[in-house]
This record gives structure tokens, C-alpha cells and sequence, in this order.
């Protein structure tokens, strides 16, 4: 590409799967400028920033015009479902992401879940409900522990299991009746509780082409054991050795192929990352979720083990020409530990001064998340994850080294971290 060519990326969002992008952008012989809106701190080291609200559809449109913006990368699933790639592409600016049809994969489960059912995807048994009384009836004769789950988004916390009727009953009474979600809990999804390991599966893809990217592992549950609520993600691995080639084909061919397919069938030309969430049981790999943008925090483990230039990559997707790219994949393991306020997900300090190393290693990253700027240059906590401390490694076991040593290195009064990412995984080396 020549000089003339080069990209005006623009990502949008705040958080530590938009630094990786940004990073991945600002290291891209493709593009001479990035900027980040609304980005953050870490973000800011490297790149321009802009005070934009990622919701902002039409103030990110007319910044993107005003600043000649060639090439947007979507991050979070809201402007996703909101139209933000539409409004873009209406402007003729090429955007990374679904448009909302293709959004509304994540914006609504019972409609993911309807895809699935219709196209023989395997999956949980599940029904679905607008009111609280027809609900608990169904509840009546369910079989426990049943997932309940808020229609629409949740912050990655609209998910309860619930190990007994009463449980189940108070949940959808809170979230239809109590607005324990506001809208996105108006319609509730209830499901067959399904037993396993998990895994996240993100396919590339556009139209009725894909990539697959390498299998990763996240740790959903804030306490050590897989014990406690839910959170957006307190670390991931990748490769999870947990599938093997041989299941990697079952997952291609009963499950991404004709997801692909399916949404393709319905009508919507899909570009941007499918993001299948996956429960590996003893009858086989089956659909939890679809998120139709990149998971967080497996952002940070799957760009960073890209060979392939990722900028080149979602250019081709975006442009429909996916299929003259060779992706390839560094052959080393990557780990990211999330750390976290204390507290969270719950309620948790904000404006902690954080501590961090002058100097990191190759292949150490500490990507920001829940941070903002203080006084005098200060890096203060502002959020529930607010650094996803990321490494590689040529196995599994010295990527871990290499990011506990370096959360080892970060300090802020409420730090609180996992210490068990991927000790199952290495467990069974």
C-alpha cells in the first residue's frame, strides 16, 4: 500500500479490548494515524483521543467526516446495535462491525436463540417470556438448576443460574416485574443448564466468509474455583488446548458453518466478528451465546497472537474480500489476568492512584480499561476491571509466569485479581 493509501483508523470505545485494537492499529503498516473515541489513558499513550461517547452515533459520524476518518473499528456492542456501522456506511466511511440486523445477534437472546433452533445449531432447550406470571407457571414444572437470562444487554451480568425454583421464581419476578435490567429485562429467556466446560469461539466474518481465530478460555466468575457472580471476564488464555483439531472440525462444521450460513440465509450480510460462547458437554460442543463483536477480555490474548496484521484482516472483512487473506497465527500462548477493583461486580472504589512499572518486557502488555486520568499525570482507577495484564509465552505456563509477574509489578489500594487463570489448563499438561 502505498503512502498516499495509508488508513485514518478511528476505534471506538473505552476499554481494554479497544487498547489491544488501538495497538494493533498504531503497529499496522496500513495506517499512519489512529484515534480513539472516546479511549482512555492507556490508550492516550500512544494514540490521539476523543472525547466522544461511544453511544454518540451521530457526533463519532461527523467526527469521522470531519476528520477524514478512512476505516472505523467498532468495539462495544452497543453503538453495534444501535446502527453506528449503518450511519457510517450511509456516509461512505468503511466500517469493522455488524450492521444493527447483524448486532441484534447480541442485542436480543431469544432471537439468537430462534436462529439456532431453526437452523438445527446445537443448543440448550429454552423458552421465552414477556410476562412474569407465565414464566413461573413454566417454572413450575422445569428441571433445576435453569439458566435465566435478560433478553437484551446486560453488561455481561443479565445471566443467573438458578439452582432452585424459589431462586428462579425471584429472578424473573426482579427482571420482568422489577426492571432489575430496565428494557433489556423486559423479556426473559428461560434455558436448559447445560454442564461442561466453557469456550469462546470468534470467527471473522463476511458474508458467507469466515476465519476461524484460535480457540481462548475465559474465567467468567469473580473468585478463585469458578465461585461467586459473574463478571465481564476476570482473564482468558488462547490456545485452549481444551480443543483439539479434531474438535475444532465438530465445531466448524455443526456450529460456525451454519451459523454463518443461517444469518447469511436470513438476509444479513454479516462483517465483523461472530463471536460464538460455547459449552463443551458430554454430547458435544453447544451455542450459550452469540456476541457479534470481540470478546473482552479475549481480545487481548487473540490480537496479540496474530501474525497476520488484524488491521488487514478486518479490512478485508469489511471490504467482502476476507477470502484473500492468509491468516496466521504466532505459534506461542498468550494470557491475560484481569485486575479489578474490590468489590466488584458489585459496588467497588473509584479514583485510586495506580501504580505502574516504568518498563515491561517483550511481549508484556498492560492494556487499560476502567481508568482515567489524575492530576499531575496520575492513573486512577475507574471502574470495576481496570487493567488486563497481558503476556506470551512459548507454552502455557510461561505466559502465566510472565503476567503474574508483571500484576506483581501494579499496585492500587482496592487491587484484587484471580490467581488460578488457566490452572485447569494446566492442570491437565
Amino acid at each position: 500500500m502505498s503512502d498516499q493509501a495509508l488508513l485514518t483508523t478511528l476505534v471506538v470505545g473505552s476499554g481494554g479490548r479497544e487498547h489491544t485494537l488501538a495497538t494493533a492499529c498504531a503497529a499496522s503498516p496500513l495506517v499512519n494515524r489512529v484515534i480513539a473515541a472516546p479511549g482512555n489513558p492507556g490508550i492516550a499513550l500512544d494514540c490521539e483521543c476523543a472525547s466522544i461517547a461511544a453511544d454518540d452515533i451521530e457526533g463519532l459520524v461527523e467526527f469521522a467526516k470531519n476528520e477524514s476518518v478512512d476505516f472505523v473499528i467498532v468495539g462495544p456492542e452497543v453503538p453495534l446495535c444501535l446502527g453506528l456501522v449503518d450511519r457510517l456506511n450511509e456516509n461512505g466511511i468503511l466500517a469493522y462491525g455488524p450492521k444493527a440486523d447483524g448486532a441484534r445477534f447480541e442485542g436480543s437472546k431469544t432471537y439468537t436463540k430462534e436462529l439456532l433452533l431453526k437452523y438445527n445449531i446445537p443448543t440448550g432447550a429454552a423458552a421465552y417470556f414477556d410476562d412474569s406470571e407465565a414464566a413461573i407457571e413454566y417454572l413450575e414444572t422445569a428441571s433445576f438448576p435453569i439458566v435465566v437470562k435478560a433478553d437484551g444487554l446486560a453488561a455481561g451480568k443479565g445471566v443467573i443460574i438458578a439452582e432452585d425454583y424459589q431462586t428462579a421464581r425471584d429472578t424473573v419476578s426482579d427482571m420482568i416485574d422489577g426492571g432489575a435490567f430496565g428494557e433489556s429485562s423486559q423479556r426473559v429467556l428461560i434455558e436448559e443448564c447445560l454442564f461442561g466446560e466453557e469456550t469462546s469461539i470468534h470467527a471473522i466474518v463476511s458474508g458467507k466468509d469466515y476465519v476461524i481465530l484460535p480457540a481462548s478460555q475465559d474465567h467468567k466468575q469473580v473468585y478463585e474455583g469458578d465461585k461467586g457472580p459473574n463478571t465481564g471476564g476476570m482473564g482468558a488464555y488462547s490456545p485452549a488446548d481444551l480443543i483439539d483439531e479434531a474438535m475444532m472440525e465438530r465445531i466448524e462444521r455443526e456450529i460456525v458453518k451454519p451459523s454463518v450460513e443461517g444469518i447469511a440465509a436470513e438476509g444479513i450480510d454479516f462483517r465483523g466478528t461472530l463471536f460464538i460462547g460455547l459449552m463443551m458437554t458430554d454430547s458435544g460442543p453447544k451455542v450459550l451465546e452469540y456476541n457479534t463483536r470481540f470478546g473482552d477480555p479475549e481480545t487481548q490474548v487473540l490480537i496479540t497472537r496474530l501474525e497476520t496484521d488484524p488491521v488487514a484482516i478486518m479490512v478485508a472483512a469489511a471490504k467482502g474480500e476476507l477470502s484473500d487473506v492468509d491468516v496466521k497465527v504466532k505459534n506461542e500462548y498468550a494470557m491475560v489476568v484481569v485486575l479489578a477493583s474490590d468489590g466488584y461486580p458489585n459496588s467497588y472504589p473509584k479514583g485510586e492512584e495506580i501504580s505502574l512499572p516504568e518498563n515491561i518486557g517483550d511481549n508484556e502488555y498492560i492494556f487499560h480499561a476502567g481508568t482515567r486520568s489524575g492530576e499531575n499525570g496520575a492513573i486512577l482507577t475507574n471502574g470495576g476491571r481496570v487493567l488486563g495484564v497481558t503476556a506470551l509465552g512459548a507454552d502455557l505456563q510461561e505466559a502465566a509466569d510472565k503476567a503474574y509477574a508483571l500484576c506483581g509489578k501494579i499496585d492500587f489500594k482496592s487491587r484484587y485479581f484471580r490467581r488460578d487463570i488457566g490452572a485447569k489448563e494446566l492442570s491437565r499438561a
